[in-house]
């Protein structure tokens, strides 16, 4: 009989050994390709297409010959006529503003109180003009504003606001990059105890982002690509990287006493085939957000694809010819009292005996606790934040807008009624003139009428803070009630609701629409993958449920710390009532891909002890503790490099670092290394009902 062929992974694995030069040029070439194609691949980047109702306002305004141009506007407190005048007179000798609009002649820019007025206008120019025109009227208001010291003029519009997100945004991701590396390594050099053996796979998994953003950045060319998605693929690229890396490297240390070649193809045969496991849930699991059918997402779904996909590669490539290459050099550098080569941990194979010993108090113990963090999540309400919730008012901009908000509300974010004839040509007729007039008084004031090309926008504020119930509900009042009323009796002519806080309302419709076929799939292909792996029904079915008691808790606890405030002052935010729209989705989905990680990895050393005849218990106790130390290892990277996040200042990069750092280091330590063992003792000798089966090595997976 001829031998059994090894896996494919131990066959790649191998490859690498004896070509360790080619694998590891390869590699930098690989790299170096990526980035040459992403700097000098031509086009431009690709658009994103709002949801629903604001999708279609947004398709017929792209659809125009002309853009719809930027209005800004100008809070001036308290109301002063000398210096209002001072304002409009200026702005409009600049010769970068038109259609300047104020209390000196519309009543409705005055505030409620009396004590606020507004001025607004419009950026004139095209292209490159419109930004120089944007600085000449911020300058010429900060020329006003000098003149009259008693005087607060504040600026917020279209332009000034989103600039100051943009700039934040930039900020933000490159304090990310910059902390990301020292928490690292740090982390790193603790369980290692070792420089070059720290240095490996954070070289690995900062040259996989080089990568990934290389690739992402020609991607973006016909997938839209957002900040969001390019913060997120640093972050997942940084954190699997790096634990694929760690489960290698301490499988190939464990094995040491079996040479430098042979641990390193131990560590191919086992915790090779557990990385390549991981990637392709990973994979599989973010795939799922393209049943959403929302473009962000399907940007998301492509970086985590790249960033993941190279990150496999060079788990079982480059990193066995680096080992190879470096052989016993790996441990140059060592620090004393750190990193000690242990294959067992006492903690965990302590806290596995006592949980297996009382396997049904201990279950639960841990699920009773999992859904007490579960419960704040019945109240969870889904809410994007408006400009001024997710950035700090220390953000001059930012300031202005919400001190605009508080005298003028939804005027820094108002709904865009976007008009066109849907028989073709001109909408702008004596009929419409007149049903925008019927319009115009039932909603908040001002409103503003803007022509674009062959269609019309209607500038209409919608009250309250942008996203939150108050303008949801005017939102819903204009579209279901008001515009039937008025433009809805006008023949020939379509209607729709666009701007920021119709897109983010629409978003989070579609996202709560489609949540039940994206859990769906994700649950069946764990089902699935755990069950071709494993060959065992209890082992998926076990698996899912302690997947979403852990995804239930993190809703909880991400719930009771940014829509119900605790805990704000110490992580330095403002709650706005709400928890970001895409998040729990984003949370479920990446949350289910990243545990079958460790999920997996302790699984598969569970029964490589079964199989080697060891009982049940005793196989459950001495995995948990060969695996259990190694996965807190690696938690502990993913929470230190998504806990970064934290430290940003726009609260949706707080809210979803906490949530998954919170999530993963819960998932490593209370869900896997108390409650799996505690469920796994429950069946006994019945979880592994193919163990003689699997005893055959030509039918062993071979996972670690």
């Amino acid at each position: 009989m001829l031998p059994a062929k090894p896996p494919v992974v131990e066959r790649v694995t191998n490859w690498s050994l004896r070509h360790r030069a080619a694998a590891i040029l390869g590699w930098l070439a690989l790299v170096a390709l990526a980035w040459a194609v992403g700097t000098v691949a031509p086009g431009t980047d690709a658009r994103s297409s709002p949801a629903g109702d604001a999708g279609t306002g947004q398709a017929v305004l792209d659809r125009q010959a002309t853009r719809e141009p930027f209005w800004e506007n100008v809070l001036v407190q308290p109301s002063s006529r000398a210096a209002t005048t001072d304002l409009v007179t200026t702005l409009t000798t600049s010769g970068a503003v038109a259609d300047v609009r104020s209390p000196l002649d519309d009543p409705a820019q005055v505030s409620a109180d009396g004590r606020s007025g507004l001025v607004t206008f419009r950026i004139t120019g095209t292209g490159a003009e419109i930004r120089s025109h944007l600085a000449t009227a911020a300058a010429a208001v900060g020329t006003v504003a000098a003149r009259h010291a008693g005087v607060r003029l504040a600026q917020a519009g279209d332009l000034s606001v989103s600039g100051a997100v943009d700039q934040s945004i930039k900020e933000d991701i490159k304090r990310s990059e910059t902390r990301s590396l020292p928490i690292t390594v740090l982390i790193l050099l603790v369980v290692f105890g070792s420089l070059v053996a720290a240095a490996v796979p954070v070289l690995l998994a900062g040259t996989t982002v080089f990568a990934a953003f290389g690739f992402l950045s020609v991607v973006d060319n016909w997938v839209p690509v957002n900040s969001a998605t390019s913060a997120i693929t640093l972050l997942i690229g940084m954190a699997v990287g790096v634990d694929y890396s760690l489960f290698f490297l301490r499988r190939a240390r464990e094995e040491r006493d079996h040479g430098v070649e042979e641990s390193i193809r131990i560590a191919a045969r086992t915790s090779g085939h557990v990385i390549v496991v991981s990637g392709l849930t990973v994979v599989l699991c973010v795939a799922g957000l393209l049943f959403t059918g929302l473009d962000n997402l399907r940007g998301l779904t492509v970086g985590t694809v790249l960033v993941v996909g190279p990150a496999v590669l060079a788990a079982v490539t480059v990193l066995p010819a680096t080992l190879s290459l470096l052989g016993h050099r790996v441990d140059r550098g060592r620090i004393p009292w750190l990193g000690k080569r242990q294959s067992r941990s006492k903690f965990w194979a302590a806290v596995a005996g006592v949980v297996t010993r009382r396997p049904a108090l201990w279950s639960g113990i841990a699920t009773a606790v999992l859904v007490l963090l579960t419960l704040p999540a019945l109240g969870i309400r889904l809410q994007d934040p408006a400009p001024t919730e997710s950035l700090p008012r220390g953000i001059p901009v930012i300031d202005a807008a919400a001190r605009m908000q508080e005298a003028f509300p939804g005027v820094t974010m108002p709904a865009h009624v976007v008009l066109w004839n849907t028989r073709g040509g001109p909408v702008d007729t004596p009929a419409v003139r007149q049903a925008i007039g019927a319009l115009t008084t039932k909603t908040p004031k001002p409103a503003v009428v803007v022509p674009v090309d062959g269609a019309l926008v209607v500038r209409i504020p919608l009250g309250g803070a942008g996203n939150d119930e108050t303008a949801s509900r005017t939102l819903t009042t204009l579209r279901e009630t008001l515009l039937p009323q008025t433009l809805g009796r006008v023949d020939g002519v379509g209607y729709a609701v666009a701007g920021r806080t119709a897109e983010a309302h629409d978003f989070t419709a579609q996202v709560l629409a489609r949540a039940p076929l994206v859990f769906g799939f994700i649950l069946l292909l764990a089902f699935v993958l755990l069950l071709v792996v494993f060959r065992s029904v209890a082992v998926p079915v076990v698996s899912i449920l302690l997947n979403l008691l852990s995804a239930g808790a993190a809703y909880g606890v991400l719930t009771l710390v940014f829509q119900d405030g605790f805990l704000a002052p110490l992580l330095g935010f403002t709650p706005y009532g709400g928890v970001l729209g895409w998040l729990p989705m984003f949370l479920f989905v990446l949350l289910f891909g990243l545990s079958t990680d460790y999920h997996v990895f302790i699984l598969s050393r569970i029964r490589e002890r079964r199989l080697s005849g060891v009982p049940a218990r005793q196989a459950i106790v001495e995995g948990t503790a060969r695996s259990s130390g190694v996965v807190t290892s690696a938690a502990l990277i993913m929470t230190g490099v998504f806990s970064i996040f934290l430290s940003l200042a726009a609260i949706e990069y707080k809210m979803l670092g906490f949530g998954m750092a919170f999530a993963v280091l819960l998932d490593a330590t209370l869900v896997r290394g108390v409650l799996l063992p505690a469920a796994l003792s429950l069946f006994g000798e019945r979880l592994w009902p193919v163990v003689a089966t699997l005893k055959d090595p030509s039918r062993t997976f071979h996972l670690s």
